[in-house]
């Protein structure tokens, strides 16, 4: 990957409908060797897909819920129980495996402290849990789906 694909991915990153002709004038490229270069990007699996970013509030989803969970079960078996129940539940919209006192971490947007409750029962019904501590933002400060492509080999 070098500077040119780093900066078709910056572009895409913020407006992933941007025409290939305006990216590669952006970028210095005509358009034929722009659009192979992003193919390359997508076929590589670089470029995941691409999607539209809708806006939260507008959708009625604008409290975000972060979901700490701890768990005494260890197993693959569990997991994979718990990743099935967390899969159906289209509330929870990001969910990691964590280091340290949390074991996992789920986000959550929902419309207000009912539907999270909502979720709530939902999540306990299908998988035994152990400690759950839901956390309310108050504010976001920084929300982007924009990667750094300067790691980028």
């Amino acid at each position: 990957m070098d500077a040119l694909d780093k900066k078709i991915l910056s572009l895409l990153q913020q407006n992933a409908t941007l025409p290939v002709a305006e990216i590669g004038e952006r970028i210095g490229l005509s358009s034929t060797p722009c659009w192979r270069r992003i193919q390359k990007l997508e076929a590589d699996g670089v470029i995941r897909r691409r999607v539209a970013l809708l806006d939260p509030a507008k959708m009625n989803v604008g409290v975000t819920v972060f979901i700490a969970v701890r768990t005494n079960h260890h197993s693959r078996e569990w997991l994979q129980k718990f990743q099935v129940a967390v899969q159906d539940i289209p509330e929870i919209v990001e969910f990691y495996r964590m280091s340290g006192d949390i074991d996992y971490l789920l986000r959550a947007v929902v419309p207000d402290i009912a539907a999270y409750d909502s979720v709530y029962k939902r999540l306990i019904e299908r998988i035994e849990l152990s400690d759950v501590t839901s956390m309310f933002a108050m504010e976001t400060i920084k929300s982007t789906t924009e990667l750094p492509v300067s790691y980028a080999p």
